[in-house]
């Protein structure tokens, strides 16, 4: 195994050890390489079917372990607040957004919404004006990544958001 090899088997017990997102700049300097070599390593590793996340806070590797579900809704920003409570309310954390953009391709944020709390914060960020919701780029239409202990928790939240009216079926 060459050097490269190594560094690339550390970065991924690395991001595998840690809960929060470690930053390109901080991995840069653990292997005292430069961020774009680690730029480089972290789209090698995606290639080879890494689940690793790109956050605008750094690098975090997808957890596999809790069952999980991409769910495609639609609806006005007044119910962003409904539609996360719901989730939340149900024990299921709601780990993204994103959206099919059709020259820009997959556009995704994290948002790891766990609580009530977590919801009220975003909310308190969109109605600052700070920035809009993504979900605006493609008239409303997007995707969330729910995790939750179990797949009758997830089924849970699809049948909330059903009666919510948010739902998209393919």
């Amino acid at each position: 195994m060459n050097e490269t090899e190594k560094r690339r088997k550390q970065i991924i017990e690395i991001l595998n050890k840690s809960d929060v997102p470690i930053s390109g700049s901080v991995l840069a300097e653990n292997f005292d390489v430069s961020r774009q070599v680690i730029v480089q390593d972290i789209a090698i590793l995606k290639a080879e079917n890494y689940k690793i996340i790109s956050t605008n806070r750094g690098y975090k590797l997808f957890d596999n372990k809790r069952p999980s579900r991409v769910l495609k809704v639609s609806h006005r920003d007044d119910e962003i607040e409904k539609e996360l409570n719901a989730a939340v309310d149900l024990g299921a954390e709601v780990v993204n957004v994103f959206v099919w953009h059709k020259a820009y391709g997959k556009i995704e944020a994290e948002l790891n919404i766990k609580s009530r709390k977590d919801v009220k914060d975003l909310i308190k960020r969109i109605e600052s004006g700070v920035s809009r919701p993504l979900k605006r780029i493609t008239d409303d239409y997007h995707y969330h990544l729910v995790e939750a202990d179990t797949v009758e928790t997830l089924d849970e939240v699809e049948e909330a958001w059903e009666k919510l009216g948010i739902i998209i079926k393919e």
